[in-house]
C-alpha cells in the first residue's frame, strides 16, 4: 500500500475516534513531551549505572561520619551479657537498639558510656499494646501494668522473662478478656473452648492453645437439642449456617446473639 493509501486510512481512523478521546491523547502527547527534557534535569545523571539507584550514594553514604559500632564489638567486651542475651528473647536484638550509637564508646570506654533506658518510656515502643501487632507478642498496657515502677525493676532486660509465669490468661490477652468481660461469654472460662498446654504460659509461640474447628462444638451449648440452659440461645445446626463454622459469623469472644 502507497504512502497515500496508509494516511488515507489512518485519516479515516482518526474521523472515527470520539472527539474527548481525541483531546485526552493530545493532553497525553504534550505531557510526555514536557516530561522528557524535565526528566533529564530531574533525575541524576548517574542513576541506573549499578542497579535502580544513584552510583554516587555509594560515595555519599561511605563520607557520612560513623556512628555505630556493631553487635559484633559489643560481644568482644562484654561476654558476660553474651551468653545471657543470646539465648533469651531479645537474642536477636543488637545492643545499639536500646544503648544507642556505641562506636565513641569504643574508642574511649572509659569516659564515653552509652545510655541504658532506665525509665518507663522506652519498653513500651516495642511492647505497649497495639492490637495489629503478632499474636503472643508481649504487649502491656503501660498505664496500668505495675504504673509506678521502672520495667527494669522486673524484668531483665537481657533476658525479659517475666518474674513470675502467669497465672490467668488474661495477663497476656488483656484485650480479649475486656471484650469477654462485657459479653454474654463473660462466665466462661477460656479453658471450655480452649486447650492451653502447660509449655503455653512459658512459650506461647511455640505451643499455642487449640482452637474450635467444628460447628458441633459451639453446638453443644447453642444446638437445638444441647443439655444446657434455656437461656442459651439455640439453633438448628442441620439449617443455621449450612457449612459455616460458627465463628466465621460470630465472634466468640463477644456473640451478638441473645
Amino acid at each position: 500500500m502507497s504512502a497515500e493509501g496508509w494516511d488515507s486510512r489512518i485519516g479515516a481512523v482518526w474521523r472515527r475516534v470520539p472527539e474527548q478521546v481525541k483531546r485526552l491523547a493530545i493532553v497525553v502527547v504534550v505531557v510526555v513531551a514536557a516530561f522528557l527534557p524535565v526528566r533529564r534535569l530531574l533525575v541524576p545523571a548517574d542513576f541506573g549505572e549499578h542497579g535502580h539507584y544513584r552510583a554516587g550514594a555509594l560515595q555519599d553514604a561511605a563520607a557520612m561520619p560513623l556512628a555505630y559500632a556493631g553487635q559484633v564489638v559489643c560481644n568482644d567486651c562484654h561476654d558476660d551479657v553474651v551468653g545471657t542475651k543470646s539465648a533469651g528473647y531479645h537474642g536477636s536484638l543488637s545492643c545499639e537498639v536500646c544503648h544507642g550509637p556505641a562506636l565513641a564508646h569504643t574508642e574511649n570506654p572509659d569516659s564515653i558510656v552509652p545510655p541504658a533506658p532506665r525509665d518507663r518510656g522506652y519498653c513500651p515502643l516495642c511492647h505497649e499494646y497495639v492490637a495489629s501487632k503478632p499474636t503472643g507478642f508481649p504487649q502491656v498496657v503501660s498505664a496500668s501494668h505495675n504504673p509506678l515502677k521502672p520495667c527494669i525493676s522486673c524484668h531483665d532486660p537481657h533476658d525479659p522473662v517475666p518474674p513470675e509465669t502467669p497465672r490467668e490468661c488474661t495477663a497476656c490477652h488483656a484485650a480479649i478478656a475486656r471484650a469477654k468481660d462485657a459479653s454474654l461469654h463473660v462466665y466462661l472460662p477460656c479453658t471450655q473452648c480452649h486447650d492451653a498446654p502447660e509449655e503455653h504460659r512459658v512459650l506461647p509461640r511455640a505451643h499455642p492453645p487449640s482452637k474450635p474447628t467444628t460447628r458441633e462444638f459451639c453446638g453443644q451449648c447453642h444446638g437445638r437439642d444441647a443439655a444446657s440452659d434455656a437461656s442459651i440461645p439455640r439453633v438448628d445446626l442441620a439449617t443455621h449456617g449450612e457449612r459455616y463454622v460458627c465463628w466465621q459469623c460470630h465472634y466468640p469472644h463477644d456473640p451478638e446473639a441473645r
